[in-house]
């Protein structure tokens, strides 16, 4: 079990649970920080060490496999699998060659240290920082607070008012710090996956080409290598549709910070002072206080324990609540409750007015409260105009742009969208715009479809449909995935149904083209998998599973042809797997449990006829009493397009079937390299100076 998700609204109540998980967060971060640190140290002993070479590569499989990945949620994707089982494969696979000599490439400091160096400094180390700032402002904060509450009501109203836009000014700055290091220190956590595991996978893939020696390992390593790079590529997509959803969450709680309330959570919770009496005099005890509005239930936990006996929550029932008179006593933001359970009144004091009356309308207490109207942004609906809308644009997509390269990954104009929306939606004259208008490019035309579809008032699968569709892609019985989504798909209502299978075929028709505009089904899947589904509650939790509503679209476009060739034999329910003598399930992609082949060795070819062909030089045996020529590989590969300071959108980051034309990460790029280098220096049958053994 990973991490529960850290959400942006504890972040504001800042409760002692929000500081423990923070804490495992933090605990995590020091240990991949750790461990990078290890990798860094053993990655430059092997460089230059090369006399104890053979040691130093078992110590550094040992570090990998000592390693084991964290996550947030609940189940991992089937790349995600491939990526937390990815160092235990790399480890296995650096202890079969552990005795075979090879040479190392010049640049192995710019494969590994450097990029593993930079995450750590700029990524944990700038969440360091974060924590720093977030520890600092909340210690201010709250210093301030408590001298803010001992203040007289009986001093200056100007002075008051002082001390109250005071507070609100620390308040704000430590709630931003807050909002900030959750946010950094969950990028990490997630970003981590992919950052640290691709330049480890460029170290081994370099040192393995680099050596002739090992060419028949190489070999065996490929496809390993480009599939768990298909499930990097693939997780930094799913990443980056998160990080925006996130982002978005982020704002709207910055800017209103009390609106989302999760299900099953209390009705408010924060903290309260009591007011307690002594023989000696009367005391203020601060708790942390959680109110159930429909059982009547006031949790309080003290957050000072008394010496010698660790007290527990107090759970009370309220009878009722009432404003406490500012001229009746001596301290600000006051009210009184009584409960069945303690005699008498307790008087409890608040954080602030604005804080006093959430906490009375909550218990219903006499206090009026009035509330400002909110203004909702006017949402689409899935009707007849709806539908020809988006037939439109289906036919211009099909018609003129289905080859264009990044085919809506690439961004259209907001205000060119805003204005074919608004002509087209027009109630005075709805659908009366040509599409085939010069005014309207391929790009406005696929963001203004997608726009539509995400502000439906209820996504195209529908709220009610949406968890048990997110329950059957975390499914790993591949069997099970399909069939239940296969079933689900018709329960959906019938205009959703329609909707969903017009789309569907589009894009199955245009990842036809994926040659021409790169793309694929997991790639479209990205892109709609937040547009098609949506949770109906804004949390980071529900964030975590757009990954796997990618998947269900994906699913959809692979499968299409078997999911709308008619519905499941029983539709009332998801399938249940056929029998099998072993189910079909999703396994991690693995080079360590491959057969092995008869080790061979290169050697010089030079005397040998031209005619034999290049590839008899890969597979000479290394004759008794003769000694192979070693060939250097290439010193430094280039630096992959893909990292040039260009803006995101209009080039897209995807993965396409041909990856010898666009490498999709550095690790593409690099390794096409050395295997083209590599097949050069193979055919060209010399030796360098200096390579005598």
């Amino acid at each position: 079990m990973g991490h529960p998700p850290l959400e942006f609204r504890d972040c504001y109540l800042d409760s002692p649970n929000f500081r423990e998980r923070l804490k495992c967060y933090e605990q995590e971060l020091e240990r991949t920080n750790k461990f990078i640190k290890d990798v860094i140290k053993d990655g430059n002993a092997l460089i230059s060490a090369m006399r104890n070479y053979s040691s130093a590569v078992q110590k550094f499989s040992q570090t990998l496999q000592s390693f084991q990945f964290d996550f947030i949620g609940d189940t991992l994707t089937d790349d995600e699998i491939n990526i937390a089982e990815s160092f235990k494969e790399f480890a296995e696979l650096l202890n079969e060659v552990e005795n075979e000599r090879m040479m190392m490439v010049h640049n192995a400091s710019d494969l590994l240290i450097k990029p593993l160096e930079s995450f750590r400094k700029e990524q944990i180390g700038f969440t360091k920082e974060r924590k720093k700032k977030f520890e600092k402002d909340g210690e201010r904060f709250y210093s301030l607070l408590d001298r803010h509450l001992h203040l007289s009501s009986k001093k200056k109203e100007s002075q008051l008012q002082e001390a109250d836009l005071q507070v609100d000014k620390e308040r704000h700055i430590f709630f931003e710090s807050s909002l900030d290091y959750v946010y950094q220190i969950q990028e990490v956590q997630e970003s981590k996956k992919f950052n640290i595991v691709e330049p480890v996978l460029a170290f081994l893939h370099s040192l393995f080409i680099s050596n002739n020696l090992t060419v028949e390992l190489t070999q065996d390593f490929l496809p390993y290598k480009q599939k768990l790079q298909l499930s990097l590529q693939n997780t930094r997509n799913h990443f980056s549709s998160t990080r925006e959803e996130m982002e978005e969450l982020k704002k709207r709680m910055k800017e209103a910070p009390q609106t989302c309330k999760l299900p099953g959570q209390p009705t408010i919770e924060g903290y309260l002072y009591t007011q307690e009496k002594w023989a000696l005099g009367i005391s203020w005890v601060k708790y942390y206080c959680q109110y159930e509005k429909e059982t009547k239930t006031l949790t309080m936990t003290p957050m000072e324990q008394k010496p010698g006996a660790k007290q527990g929550p107090l759970d009370l029932t309220l009878k009722y609540c009432v404003r406490r008179k500012t001229e009746s006593i001596d301290k600000r933001f006051c009210f009184d409750i009584e409960t069945n359970e303690r005699p008498g009144t307790i008087t409890l004091q608040a954080l602030s007015e604005a804080n006093r009356r959430l906490w009375m309308e909550a218990m219903d207490g006499k206090e009026p409260i009035y509330h400002s109207p909110i203004t909702k942004q006017e949402e689409m609906e899935l009707n007849e105009v709806g539908f020809k809308f988006v037939r439109k644009c289906i036919n211009v997509i099909e018609t003129k742009g289905i080859k264009t390269e990044g085919l809506y990954r690439t961004v259209g104009s907001n205000i060119q969208v805003q204005k074919l929306l608004n002509a087209f939606f027009d109630p005075k004259c709805p659908g009366d715009v040509d599409f085939h208008n010069s005014d309207w490019d391929i790009k406005t035309i696929t963001s203004s479809l997608k726009f539509y579809l995400r502000n439906l008032s209820e996504p195209v699968m529908t709220y009610r449909l949406h968890k048990e569709l997110v329950s059957a892609a975390k499914s790993d019985n591949l069997d099970y995935r399909l069939g239940a989504i296969h079933s689900l798909v018709y329960k959906l209502p019938e205009k959703n149904r329609e909707m969903l299978e017009l789309l569907i075929r589009h894009l199955v028709n245009v990842c036809e083209h994926s040659k021409e505009n790169f793309m694929t089904p997991s790639n479209m899947g990205v892109i709609f998998g937040p547009t098609l589904m949506r949770a109906q509650e804004d949390t980071v939790a529900a964030m975590m599973n757009i990954k796997f509503q990618n998947i269900v679209v994906e699913i959809l476009i692979e499968h299409f042809v078997k999911i709308y060739s008619g519905p499941p034999e029983e539709s009332a329910a998801p399938p249940v797997p056929p029998p099998r003598v072993t189910a079909r399930r999703h396994k991690p992609i693995t080079i360590s449990k491959r057969l092995l082949r008869e080790r061979t060795l290169v050697y010089n070819t030079s005397s040998l006829d031209e005619s034999e062909g290049d590839s008899d030089s890969f597979s000479k045996v290394w004759p008794p009493g003769e000694k192979p020529t070693i060939i250097r590989p290439p010193v430094r590969p280039p630096d992959p397009f893909c990292r040039a300071a260009t803006p995101q959108k209009t080039k897209p980051d995807i993965v396409v079937g041909n990856a010898g034309e666009i490498p999709s990460s550095v690790v593409a790029s690099r390794t096409r390299f050395f295997e083209t280098a590599s097949r050069k220096i193979g055919s060209s049958q010399g030796r360098l100076p200096g390579d005598e053994s």
